[in-house]
């Protein structure tokens, strides 16, 4: 993620509704306890950096190659220390590079794109608008685009093609100017919404819990005084690891939730204007 994205900045007002939509974990309604589904500690990274913990969970059915990248480098310590290299308020927080500035690779190869992938009725998600030709919605937390699940009917694999959204709190691999195979090891998070660019970077994770955190880094390209990630861990691999739980977007408690958000954004919903919530039990 590097010279492409320093053309894409937020109005004061997007930052505002993003940061908004992060407060959504805090004030949601109260949920039964089977409105809530336990994270896969395999799919879940947790990152302490010097302003405190975040969660992230995975999505290995949009981006295999991507989790396992992030998920190796991981458990062999490569994002230990490293820095966030370059953080822009209401845009993006990045890191993840070995010699902490932009372009900087570990030795693996690099990664192909996978800006897309197929999505069929078998894969866990939730639609939560159907605007002309399209499906939005939710894989988990994420927030995802379709193409009109109508579709899947007529096309031979039974599958549409579909994208994560850049919203507050995605995940994605940072690359070169040019996108082909120059993905390795770079990941940046959303600080506010940037839809223009789906389809353009690799999207494999939401922060779920932690928010706050990212939002708290020092900013700077580079910042003079830049945070920290200390440790990144596999939940699955911690000593008396937390349990995470994630609202269950096919619950009651959150179509509650969109049906409040949409009455309140009209014309203007969007799926970023809904963050799934979710509580960590130690």
């Amino acid at each position: 993620m590097q010279h492409s994205l320093h053309r894409w900045f937020l109005l004061p007002a997007a930052v505002s509704a993003a940061l908004a939509a992060t407060a959504t974990i805090i004030g949601a309604a109260p949920a039964a306890a089977s409105d809530w589904r336990v994270a896969d500690p395999q799919n879940v990274l947790v990152i302490d950096t010097d302003k405190g913990r975040v969660f992230v969970e995975l999505h290995a059915e949009m981006a295999p190659h991507a989790v396992e990248r992030v998920k190796l480098l991981a458990r062999r310590g490569s994002y230990d220390g490293l820095l966030f290299h370059r953080v822009i308020p209401g845009f993006v927080a990045q890191t993840g590079n070995p010699n902490n500035h932009d372009g900087g690779k570990t030795e693996l190869a690099n990664l192909a794109p996978e800006f897309r992938f197929r999505l069929n009725a078998g894969m866990a998600h939730t639609v939560v608008a159907r605007p002309a030709g399209l499906n939005e919605g939710f894989m988990g937390a994420l927030p995802y685009v379709s193409v009109d699940e109508g579709r899947m009917a007529v096309n031979q694999d039974h599958a549409v093609h579909a994208w994560a959204s850049h919203c507050t709190g995605t995940m994605g691999m940072g690359r070169d100017d040019t996108p082909v195979d120059s993905a390795n090891s770079e990941i940046y998070f959303m600080l506010a919404p940037t839809q223009r660019l789906d389809h353009e970077y690799t999207l494999f994770g939401q922060v779920v819990a932690g928010g706050e955190v990212l939002q708290a880094l020092n900013a700077g390209e580079p910042p003079a005084h830049p945070d920290a990630m200390r440790r990144v861990q596999v939940l699955a691999d911690m000593t008396a690891a937390p349990k995470l739980e994630i609202m269950d977007t096919q619950s009651a408690a959150f179509a509650a939730q969109v049906t409040r958000v949409r009455a309140e954004k009209g014309a203007d919903f969007s799926i970023c204007d809904i963050t799934v919530p979710a509580r960590v039990i130690p």
